[in-house]
């Protein structure tokens, strides 16, 4: 209790003044379970916040961020450690099971497809430009193009799944 006598009753403003941070900063603050000392319960009523309850709240939060807020207690940290080895062990028997990928293989995989993506795009102009010669009639225009259009991304999709058969 006599640490409620040390600093100073502010409203939320006050707060973010004495703080230097912005009134969402504070709104968050609140939302974490910072020490309050009258909570606002509606229109007309000021939150109040003592100073030092909230400078002793904000050092032991980057206390808890600085050490990963890693327990004292030796039976915690042994939980911590058999959780730990169960979900490496659950995410390896996925990844046998092929349910999970790699990030590098997901990545390579991809940039094989948009290499074919791109490669059926830029070959539409030589494919289209003899249906398209002489045409005059914006809507055939616009129709021929877009079936070469979806005729490159279909074969790109198709040439995406016979690359995985081959796996």
């Amino acid at each position: 209790m006599a640490e409620s006598k040390k600093g100073q009753i502010v409203s939320r403003t006050g707060l973010s003044d004495v703080f230097g941070v912005a009134l969402t900063t504070v709104d968050s603050w609140i939302r974490q379970d910072c020490p309050v000392v009258v909570r606002s319960r509606g229109k007309g009523q000021e939150w109040q916040f003592n100073t030092a309850q909230i400078a002793k709240w904000l050092q032991d939060k980057a206390a808890d961020d600085a050490t990963g807020e890693i327990p004292d207690d030796i039976n915690l940290l042994k939980l911590r450690k058999a959780k730990a080895e169960t979900e490496l062990a659950e995410l390896e028997l996925a990844e046998k099971k092929g349910q999970v990928a790699l990030i590098a293989e997901f990545e390579r995989a991809q940039a094989v497809v948009f290499g074919i993506i791109r490669s059926n795009m830029m070959n539409i102009p030589q494919r289209a430009v003899l249906q398209l010669l002489g045409e005059t009639d914006a809507r055939i225009f616009k129709e021929k193009l877009k079936a070469e259009i979806v005729l490159a991304l279909e074969t790109a999709a198709e040439a995406e799944l016979e690359d995985d058969e081959g796996v």
